[in-house]
């Protein structure tokens, strides 16, 4: 389980090694711009708490589910319009409590991306 430190990606600006964004320590990226996309998020969530929206849910782990999972199972259960799409290769799942307004794909989203752009779907 080693890999070749050349292939270890690097800051193009520091050439030290990189690492994903996660919320720890003081390297998460939650700059002015974090804030400004997370006002508009839940500007989102607040306009469409009620009617017709989709929650989809492309490849997300288990590791953030209070991040996503959690909150998107909660709006579609305050809401009867709302659907649960989750599409996530061998972890595609919704709690029974929203089963009926579920869609859970157990497939890598690359071929269920591909599925979708082959349909050549008709703009309205």
């Amino acid at each position: 389980m080693k890999i070749p430190t050349e292939l270890i990606p690097r800051c193009p600006k520091y050439g030290r090694p990189m690492t994903m964004d996660l919320r720890c320590g003081n390297t998460s990226v939650q700059d002015e711009g974090w804030y400004h996309a997370a006002k508009r998020y839940q500007d989102f969530l607040r306009r469409h708490q009620s009617g017709r929206v989709p929650y989809l849910e492309l490849g997300v782990g288990a590791n953030v589910p209070a991040i996503i999972n959690y909150p998107f199972w909660k709006y579609t259960a305050a809401n009867s319009k709302a659907t649960y799409v989750c599409v996530n290769y061998a972890q595609a799942f919704a709690p029974a409590e929203i089963k009926d307004q579920s869609i859970c794909i157990d497939c890598d989203i690359g071929i269920v991306l591909k599925g979708l752009w082959d349909l050549k779907p008709t703009v309205l």
